[in-house]
């Protein structure tokens, strides 16, 4: 356990961090899943619109977000 004034306000800060990058990065998972279920285009821009935020908030890596949305990309062209 922290000792310190601020390795304490550090763990609750962490903790509500942890629960919103939690949240984004479930949301991502949950897009993506659709999206490999059913390529459409309005889901390819669902799941570029949650990669980006998740990249932009560096929940994931950017290039991770770039790989994903060229992946699916792929499977929408196959769809059609």
């Amino acid at each position: 356990m922290p000792i310190t004034a601020g390795a304490i306000r550090k763990l609750r800060a962490d903790v509500r961090k942890n629960k919103v990058n939690i949240s984004i990065r479930q949301t991502l998972r949950e897009a993506v899943s659709q999206m490999r279920k059913k390529p459409t285009n309005s889901a390819l821009k669902k799941v570029f619109a949650t990669a980006d935020r998740a990249a932009k908030s560096r929940v994931i890596h950017r290039n991770k977000a770039s790989r994903l949305k060229s992946r699916l990309s792929k499977l929408v062209r196959k769809a059609k």
